[in-house]
């Protein structure tokens, strides 16, 4: 039995509801009391308590069958008879509480029908095949999800393994979750009857879980709610101090916002854009933000205005008009109709400011300076902004043809890439406790990017995250193999922190003894990758901390003796008689690059490719410049640096690739290792300088070498 299914209590102090708003666009959720629900004729029966959800419902669905909510109401409300919450109401005012929360925001008939009964099974004797044989598989799926699992069975275990099980049955269909949502926000605008220490801990794991949830399914109407809820129990004096700045700008004279909305009417009206203008109140939460980021408020920072037009064009003309006719403020300005983000939501947002000429009336307050935020939408998408998931219906209705993507597949926007990256996870999760201590930090990562692969696929990620994450949200478990990335074409990290939009291609290593580094866990955002790594490292408890540390093993350092390989600078041909010719190690240049010499002490000349950065220098020092050509022989020598990352034998297959192109190691020098990568420095003696691009080729062809090019050091004038 739930804990609200009990004799009836004292009740305590009851939550303050939210500050009343002021325009029409958000859905009410608070109609419903106690005389609503009990009807004219409460006493005994509720005759009429199922009337409220009919209408609610009928507002969205007008051709709805009703038949089975009135009998999923009969069944919740005989077998709910003479359980009492502890504010003293019947107890069937709930379900029908939660109910109608749902119908407001435009569920379907399974939905609500699921909702009447999702205490059924919990806290009476009816059976979920009862259920089944009474209403179907989809109803009996729905509340086998939201009930609760029993403490007897799983003591401390029963709160996190019973959101395990929610959040698996939301994998399969996402109205297990809008069920609990709405079931938790009836719960907690109730939560005034229970002892304080009990409002905390229900209001932290609110924080913690659900509202995130809903922030992820896009509810919007409850998360808001919620929040003010949570905000209410867990900072009471915040709380009093933002409701007492809502009173009094409501005393206020004059509104500065109500006064841009007219000036934003007119300006559309002009424009002939038939636009619907409304002044969105912010809840206590957004407010309290507000307040902190900015200081003191003003007048338009109470609210938003909120544009709602018939067509996605249309969004774009009514921002046209407001960039033309009043001051944008550009950095405000986001458009998520092109890129919606990952809970559905779409909107356009700017800001203007409004011209004190424009503006002022006789006697009002100069508006010079006030500038609006301005929330540009359809009608449709302000529905999916408020309701979410729950505003996409049935997902297992045969789809309609704007859920059809190009090639006739069905578009499932009721699984996200974060619930499917969550269900992974929570497999591998060893215990309850790593379970839920993972999904509370899991959910407090509250913003999603995209990135790209390279066959134009995507991988969403929290922000933050870096290519480890990335590597074991492409890859899984295979990720071990990772030994690094390109982002945006350019070789990086394993560490590298993503951003959105960023193309990553992965480097897997194809050597079976592959392992992750202990090291990458510092870099580790997501759950997945966390539990992989630590579970990799449970099990093997003595490996080595990083593929490099067995090329560490080896000598980083090797060099061989350069006396051995006589120098043939001698191809770089001077007009200075007697002059000694020394090719620039800062360059290391080689037929048939463009030179230029300079002369130096001791009769020597220096010569260095026009592009080294040790020219200009030179030319500022007054060096006198030489003419420089090359000479008939063909051998040189260059210095190359390659970059990789770390593997057995990748220095021994290196220097063999080397070899196998007859060319010579006059040196070769391997820093040590720096987060999986390595750099080796090679001066080489070629036979042919023509030879230079197809050593180069073989060298990057080395598993684990990804890219080589010509020294470019940072060398002091001579």
């Amino acid at each position: 039995m739930s804990a609200e299914a009990t004799n009836p209590a004292t009740p305590g102090p009851i939550v303050p509801e939210a500050h009343r708003r002021r325009s029409r666009p958000r859905i009410d959720l608070r109609r419903l009391g106690r005389a609503a629900l009990l009807g004219s004729a409460g006493r005994g029966r509720l005759p009429d308590a199922i009337s409220h959800v009919v209408e609610a419902h009928r507002a969205h669905h007008p051709d709805a069958v009703l038949e089975p909510l009135h009998r999923a109401y009969v069944l919740a409300e005989s077998s709910h008879r003479g359980q009492m919450r502890k504010s003293g109401e019947p107890y069937i005012t709930h379900p029908l509480a939660v109910t109608l929360i749902l119908a407001e925001l435009g569920a379907e008939t399974t939905t609500l029908t699921a909702s009447l009964l999702h205490d059924t099974v919990e806290d009476t004797e009816v059976t979920l095949d009862q259920v089944r044989e009474e209403f179907g598989e989809e109803v009996r799926f729905l509340v086998d999800g939201v009930t609760k699992l029993e403490k007897v069975d799983y003591g401390a275990a029963a709160e996190p393994e019973t959101f395990r099980k929610m959040l698996v049955a939301t994998g399969n269909d996402v109205r297990v979750m809008s069920i609990k949502l709405a079931d938790r926000l009836h719960n907690m605008r109730t939560l005034g009857v229970m002892r304080p220490e009990k409002q905390a801990r229900i209001a932290k794991v609110t924080r913690d879980v659900l509202i995130p949830l809903a922030e992820r399914l896009g509810v919007q109407a409850l998360k808001t709610e919620l929040e003010d809820l949570v905000f209410a129990i867990l900072h009471p004096e915040e709380y009093k101090r933002t409701r007492e700045l809502i009173v009094e700008n409501a005393a206020r004279a004059d509104d500065p916002l109500a006064e841009i909305a007219e000036e934003v009417r007119k300006v559309l009206r002009e424009a002939g854009l038939q636009a619907e203008v409304l002044i969105r109140p912010r809840h206590l939460v957004s407010l309290h933000r507000t307040s902190r980021k900015r200081g003191r408020l003003r007048g338009v920072d109470f609210g938003r205005l909120l544009v709602l037009v018939n067509e996605d064009a249309d969004c774009y003309g009514v921002l046209g008009e407001l960039h033309t006719c009043l001051t944008p403020v550009v950095s405000e300005f986001k458009d998520f109709i092109a890129v919606p983000k990952f809970n559905l939501y779409q909107s356009l947002h700017t800001a203007v400011a409004v011209p004190q000429a424009r503006t002022d009336s006789p006697g009002g307050t100069p508006m010079a300076g006030q500038v609006a935020e301005v929330l540009i939408r359809t009608h449709q998408m302000h529905k999916v902004a408020e309701a979410g998931v729950i505003a996409l219906g049935n997902p297992y209705a045969p789809p309609s043809e704007e859920q059809l993507d190009s090639d006739g597949e069905r578009v499932d926007p009721t699984r996200p890439g974060w619930l499917s990256r969550l269900l992974d996870w929570q497999e591998a999760a060893p215990d309850p406790d790593t379970f839920w201590s993972t999904l509370r930090e899991d959910l407090a990562q509250d913003r999603e990017i995209t990135v790209l692969r390279p066959d134009g696929g995507t991988i969403g990620l929290p922000a933050g995250a870096s290519c480890v994450d990335a590597a074991y949200a492409q890859y899984g478990e295979d990720a071990h193999a990772c030994m690094g990335a390109r982002v945006n074409g350019r070789l990086a990290t394993l560490s590298t922190v993503l951003r959105d939009g960023d193309t990553v291609q992965l480097l897997m290593g194809q050597d079976a003894s592959s392992e992750p580094s202990r090291e990458w866990l510092e870099h580790a955002r997501t759950p997945a990758a966390r539990i992989a790594i630590q579970r990799w490292l449970a099990t093997h408890p003595s490996p080595g901390d990083t593929p490099e540390a067995e090329i560490s093993a080896a000598p980083l350092r090797p060099t061989v003796d350069g006396s051995a390989a006589p120098p043939s600078d001698a191809n770089a041909v001077v007009d200075e008689p007697g002059a000694t010719v020394r090719l620039a190690g800062c360059c290391t240049p080689v037929p048939p690059d463009e030179v230029t010499g300079f002369a130096v002490r001791g009769g020597v000349v220096t010569v260095h490719r026009v592009e080294c950065a040790v020219v200009a220098r030179m030319k500022d020092a007054g060096r006198r410049e030489v003419d420089v050509r090359w000479g008939d022989t063909t051998e040189c020598r260059v210095t190359l640096v390659a970059e990789s990352f770390g593997r057995p034998h990748l220095l021994a297959d290196l220097t063999e690739a080397i070899a196998l192109e007859g060319v010579a190691i006059v040196s070769a020098t391997v820093e040590p290792p720096s987060q999986q990568r390595v750099r080796h420095t090679y001066t080489l003696q070629l036979p042919d300088a023509a030879h230079l691009p197809a050593l180069m080729r073989a060298m990057r062809n080395v598993p684990g070498v990804y890219d080589v090019g010509r020294a470019q050091h940072r060398a002091t004038t001579p």
